[in-house]
Protein backbone atom coordinates (compact mmCIF):
# COMPACT_ATOMS: atom_id res chain seq x y z
CA UNK A 1 0.00 0.00 0.00
CA UNK A 2 1.41 3.22 -0.99
CA UNK A 3 2.47 5.58 2.25
CA UNK A 4 0.34 8.39 1.01
CA UNK A 5 -2.39 6.64 -0.51
CA UNK A 6 -4.63 9.68 -1.93
CA UNK A 7 -2.39 11.56 -4.15
CA UNK A 8 -2.08 10.49 -7.83
CA UNK A 9 0.82 12.76 -10.17
CA UNK A 10 1.25 13.61 -13.56
CA UNK A 11 4.93 13.85 -14.22
CA UNK A 12 7.28 15.02 -17.24
CA UNK A 13 10.70 12.78 -17.56
CA UNK A 14 12.92 14.75 -19.49
CA UNK A 15 16.32 12.89 -21.21
CA UNK A 16 18.93 13.05 -18.63
CA UNK A 17 20.90 14.77 -20.95
CA UNK A 18 18.94 18.42 -20.94
CA UNK A 19 20.08 18.24 -16.89
CA UNK A 20 23.53 19.36 -15.40
CA UNK A 21 26.40 17.49 -15.47
CA UNK A 22 26.45 17.38 -12.20
CA UNK A 23 22.11 16.08 -11.78
CA UNK A 24 23.58 13.61 -14.83
CA UNK A 25 26.58 11.99 -12.75
CA UNK A 26 24.15 11.44 -9.57
CA UNK A 27 21.08 10.38 -11.47
CA UNK A 28 22.84 8.36 -14.12
CA UNK A 29 24.00 5.60 -11.06
CA UNK A 30 20.20 5.57 -9.95
CA UNK A 31 18.63 1.78 -10.75
CA UNK A 32 15.66 1.38 -12.95
CA UNK A 33 14.45 -0.65 -9.68
CA UNK A 34 14.82 1.79 -7.36
CA UNK A 35 11.99 2.44 -5.03
CA UNK A 36 11.95 6.44 -6.28
CA UNK A 37 8.01 6.40 -5.77
CA UNK A 38 7.70 4.96 -2.33
CA UNK A 39 11.26 7.29 -0.88
CA UNK A 40 9.56 10.34 -2.03
CA UNK A 41 6.56 9.61 -0.47
CA UNK A 42 8.10 8.59 2.64
CA UNK A 43 10.27 11.61 3.00
CA UNK A 44 6.94 13.43 2.35
CA UNK A 45 5.38 12.17 5.44
CA UNK A 46 8.53 12.78 7.41
CA UNK A 47 8.42 16.43 6.43
CA UNK A 48 4.70 15.98 8.12
CA UNK A 49 5.37 15.28 11.27
CA UNK A 50 8.48 17.47 11.33
CA UNK A 51 10.01 20.71 10.48
CA UNK A 52 13.18 20.05 8.22
CA UNK A 53 13.74 22.47 5.26
CA UNK A 54 13.93 21.42 2.26
CA UNK A 55 17.35 22.42 1.58
CA UNK A 56 19.53 20.25 3.80
CA UNK A 57 19.21 17.28 1.43
CA UNK A 58 20.15 16.52 -2.17
CA UNK A 59 16.69 16.13 -4.37
CA UNK A 60 15.81 12.72 -5.53
CA UNK A 61 14.20 12.15 -8.75
CA UNK A 62 11.98 9.45 -11.04
CA UNK A 63 13.69 7.15 -13.39
CA UNK A 64 12.36 5.73 -16.11
CA UNK A 65 14.26 3.63 -19.20
CA UNK A 66 12.82 3.84 -23.09
CA UNK A 67 14.90 1.93 -25.36
CA UNK A 68 18.05 1.82 -23.18
CA UNK A 69 17.70 6.04 -22.62
CA UNK A 70 17.02 7.11 -19.07
CA UNK A 71 14.87 9.83 -18.84
CA UNK A 72 14.68 12.03 -15.38
CA UNK A 73 11.47 13.63 -13.09
CA UNK A 74 13.13 15.53 -10.25
CA UNK A 75 11.01 15.88 -7.43
CA UNK A 76 11.06 19.30 -7.63
CA UNK A 77 10.78 19.27 -4.05
CA UNK A 78 11.62 23.02 -3.29
CA UNK A 79 9.47 24.22 -6.38
CA UNK A 80 6.51 21.95 -4.89
CA UNK A 81 7.17 22.92 -1.32
CA UNK A 82 7.03 26.76 -2.05
CA UNK A 83 3.59 26.47 -4.58
CA UNK A 84 1.89 24.57 -1.58
CA UNK A 85 2.73 27.21 0.38
CA UNK A 86 1.49 29.95 -1.36
CA UNK A 87 -1.95 28.56 -2.11
CA UNK A 88 -2.18 27.84 1.36
CA UNK A 89 -1.04 30.91 2.52
CA UNK A 90 -3.89 32.57 0.39
CA UNK A 91 -6.56 30.20 1.90
CA UNK A 92 -5.83 31.37 5.45
CA UNK A 93 -6.43 35.08 6.83
CA UNK A 94 -2.98 36.67 6.99
CA UNK A 95 -2.99 37.51 11.18
CA UNK A 96 -3.38 33.29 11.66
CA UNK A 97 -0.60 32.33 8.91
CA UNK A 98 2.72 31.98 10.91
CA UNK A 99 0.96 30.03 13.71
CA UNK A 100 0.69 26.96 10.87
CA UNK A 101 4.16 28.12 8.75
CA UNK A 102 7.16 29.12 11.57
CA UNK A 103 8.65 32.10 9.73
CA UNK A 104 12.53 29.82 9.76
CA UNK A 105 10.38 27.32 7.48
CA UNK A 106 9.10 29.68 5.06
CA UNK A 107 12.47 31.59 4.98
CA UNK A 108 14.27 28.04 4.21
CA UNK A 109 11.78 27.27 1.31
CA UNK A 110 12.15 30.66 -0.15
CA UNK A 111 16.31 30.67 0.05
CA UNK A 112 16.40 27.12 -1.65
CA UNK A 113 13.99 27.89 -4.62
CA UNK A 114 15.94 31.32 -5.18
CA UNK A 115 18.70 29.65 -5.46
CA UNK A 116 16.83 27.19 -8.42
CA UNK A 117 17.53 28.24 -11.59
CA UNK A 118 14.50 26.45 -12.91
CA UNK A 119 11.58 26.97 -10.65
CA UNK A 120 9.26 24.84 -12.61
CA UNK A 121 8.18 21.50 -10.96
CA UNK A 122 8.61 18.38 -13.18
CA UNK A 123 5.50 16.81 -11.23
CA UNK A 124 2.13 18.18 -10.75
CA UNK A 125 -0.17 16.13 -7.44
CA UNK A 126 -4.01 16.30 -7.08
CA UNK A 127 -5.45 14.13 -3.58
CA UNK A 128 -8.81 12.64 -3.62
CA UNK A 129 -9.69 12.54 -7.40
CA UNK A 130 -7.64 13.63 -11.11
CA UNK A 131 -8.52 16.91 -13.44
CA UNK A 132 -10.43 16.04 -16.40
CA UNK A 133 -8.04 17.82 -18.01
CA UNK A 134 -4.99 15.46 -17.16
CA UNK A 135 -7.13 12.56 -19.36
CA UNK A 136 -6.70 14.48 -22.06
CA UNK A 137 -3.16 14.32 -22.73
CA UNK A 138 -3.71 10.29 -23.36
CA UNK A 139 -5.27 7.76 -25.64
CA UNK A 140 -6.72 4.69 -24.30
CA UNK A 141 -3.84 2.48 -25.77
CA UNK A 142 -1.06 4.26 -23.04
CA UNK A 143 -2.70 3.10 -20.23
CA UNK A 144 -1.16 0.59 -18.12
CA UNK A 145 -2.88 -1.44 -15.01
CA UNK A 146 -3.20 -4.09 -12.88
CA UNK A 147 -1.82 -5.63 -9.35
CA UNK A 148 1.78 -5.11 -7.75
CA UNK A 149 3.43 -5.19 -4.77
CA UNK A 150 1.46 -2.54 -3.73
CA UNK A 151 -1.71 -3.10 -5.20
CA UNK A 152 -3.58 -2.27 -7.84
CA UNK A 153 -1.89 0.68 -10.62
CA UNK A 154 -3.04 2.34 -13.33
CA UNK A 155 -0.44 4.54 -15.19
CA UNK A 156 -0.57 5.91 -18.96
CA UNK A 157 2.40 7.13 -20.43
CA UNK A 158 2.92 9.20 -23.83
CA UNK A 159 5.41 11.02 -25.60
CA UNK A 160 5.13 14.69 -25.00
CA UNK A 161 4.77 15.66 -28.21
CA UNK A 162 1.61 13.69 -28.12
CA UNK A 163 0.52 15.59 -24.64
CA UNK A 164 0.70 18.92 -26.14
CA UNK A 165 -0.97 18.38 -29.29
CA UNK A 166 -4.30 17.05 -27.74
CA UNK A 167 -3.92 19.72 -24.73
CA UNK A 168 -4.21 21.95 -27.55
CA UNK A 169 -7.21 20.57 -29.10
CA UNK A 170 -8.76 20.12 -26.01
CA UNK A 171 -7.96 24.08 -25.47
CA UNK A 172 -9.19 25.21 -28.66
CA UNK A 173 -12.54 22.82 -27.70
CA UNK A 174 -13.05 24.16 -24.59
CA UNK A 175 -12.47 28.15 -25.67
CA UNK A 176 -14.78 27.33 -28.48
CA UNK A 177 -17.55 25.97 -26.31
CA UNK A 178 -17.21 28.40 -23.17
CA UNK A 179 -14.99 31.25 -24.05
CA UNK A 180 -12.30 32.67 -21.63
CA UNK A 181 -12.63 31.59 -17.96
CA UNK A 182 -11.66 29.15 -15.04
CA UNK A 183 -11.89 25.96 -17.46
CA UNK A 184 -9.79 27.59 -20.46
CA UNK A 185 -7.49 29.13 -17.82
CA UNK A 186 -6.35 25.77 -16.92
CA UNK A 187 -6.07 24.25 -19.41
CA UNK A 188 -3.94 26.83 -20.99
CA UNK A 189 -1.68 26.42 -17.70
CA UNK A 190 -1.39 23.11 -18.50
CA UNK A 191 -0.30 23.69 -22.00
CA UNK A 192 2.03 26.53 -21.14
CA UNK A 193 4.00 24.04 -18.35
CA UNK A 194 3.71 21.05 -21.01
CA UNK A 195 5.84 23.87 -23.33
CA UNK A 196 8.60 24.59 -20.79
CA UNK A 197 10.00 20.82 -21.17
CA UNK A 198 12.32 19.14 -23.36
CA UNK A 199 10.49 18.00 -26.81
CA UNK A 200 11.98 14.43 -26.34
CA UNK A 201 10.53 14.08 -22.83
CA UNK A 202 7.88 11.65 -21.67
CA UNK A 203 4.60 12.42 -19.77
CA UNK A 204 2.99 9.85 -17.24
CA UNK A 205 -0.20 10.27 -15.31
CA UNK A 206 -0.26 7.81 -12.40
CA UNK A 207 -3.07 7.03 -9.87
CA UNK A 208 -0.78 6.44 -7.02
CA UNK A 209 -2.88 5.30 -4.23
CA UNK A 210 -6.32 6.22 -5.61
CA UNK A 211 -6.47 3.24 -7.75
CA UNK A 212 -7.06 1.23 -5.57
CA UNK A 213 -9.86 3.35 -4.00
CA UNK A 214 -11.38 3.75 -7.69
CA UNK A 215 -10.96 -0.25 -8.19
CA UNK A 216 -12.85 -0.87 -5.04
CA UNK A 217 -15.51 1.84 -5.66
CA UNK A 218 -15.99 -0.16 -8.90
CA UNK A 219 -16.48 -3.50 -7.78
CA UNK A 220 -18.71 -2.05 -4.81
CA UNK A 221 -21.43 -1.47 -7.82
CA UNK A 222 -21.02 -4.36 -9.50
CA UNK A 223 -18.26 -3.23 -11.88
CA UNK A 224 -15.55 -5.38 -12.75
CA UNK A 225 -12.84 -3.16 -10.86
CA UNK A 226 -10.11 -0.85 -12.72
CA UNK A 227 -11.17 -2.43 -16.03
CA UNK A 228 -14.33 -0.71 -16.38
CA UNK A 229 -12.38 2.69 -15.88
CA UNK A 230 -13.09 4.50 -18.84
CA UNK A 231 -11.69 8.17 -17.79
CA UNK A 232 -9.62 8.84 -20.49
CA UNK A 233 -12.65 7.76 -23.33
CA UNK A 234 -14.86 9.57 -21.31
CA UNK A 235 -12.67 12.76 -21.45
CA UNK A 236 -12.46 12.47 -25.03
CA UNK A 237 -15.89 11.83 -25.81
CA UNK A 238 -16.46 15.37 -24.04
CA UNK A 239 -13.92 17.08 -25.81
CA UNK A 240 -15.28 15.33 -28.83
CA UNK A 241 -18.73 16.95 -28.47
CA UNK A 242 -17.76 20.43 -27.28
CA UNK A 243 -15.45 20.39 -30.81
CA UNK A 244 -18.67 19.48 -32.69
CA UNK A 245 -21.07 21.58 -30.43
CA UNK A 246 -23.06 18.55 -29.22
CA UNK A 247 -22.87 19.38 -26.15
CA UNK A 248 -24.99 16.49 -25.19
CA UNK A 249 -22.39 13.99 -26.08
CA UNK A 250 -20.14 16.66 -24.25
CA UNK A 251 -21.96 16.41 -21.36
CA UNK A 252 -22.65 12.20 -21.43
CA UNK A 253 -18.87 12.17 -21.27
CA UNK A 254 -18.08 14.51 -18.30
CA UNK A 255 -21.36 12.71 -16.38
CA UNK A 256 -19.78 9.48 -16.74
CA UNK A 257 -16.05 10.59 -15.64
CA UNK A 258 -17.73 12.76 -12.41
CA UNK A 259 -19.87 10.12 -11.27
CA UNK A 260 -17.05 7.39 -10.86
CA UNK A 261 -14.72 9.94 -9.28
CA UNK A 262 -16.97 11.27 -7.16
CA UNK A 263 -17.26 7.88 -5.24
CA UNK A 264 -13.67 8.13 -4.64
CA UNK A 265 -13.48 11.63 -3.31
CA UNK A 266 -16.11 11.52 -1.26
CA UNK A 267 -14.06 9.55 1.07
CA UNK A 268 -11.45 12.44 1.86
CA UNK A 269 -14.47 13.21 4.21
CA UNK A 270 -15.20 10.00 5.45
CA UNK A 271 -11.61 9.52 7.05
Amino acid sequence: MHPTPYVASLRVYEPIASFELADQVRWAKLSITSPTVWDEQIRSLKRSISSEPTNLKLDGAHLLEREGKKYIAPWSTAARCWAALEDFKYSLPKSVINFFIPQAIEDSIKSTIDIVEDKVSHILTSTWSIPPRWFALFSPDERLRGVNTNGHFTILRTAISNAKSRCAFTHQAVLGAFGEGAVEGEVAELLAWLKIFDGKSIVELDYGGLAAYLNNKLVECGEVGLDADTSVEDVATSIAGLASGDGALAGKGYERLVSRWRRVSALESAT
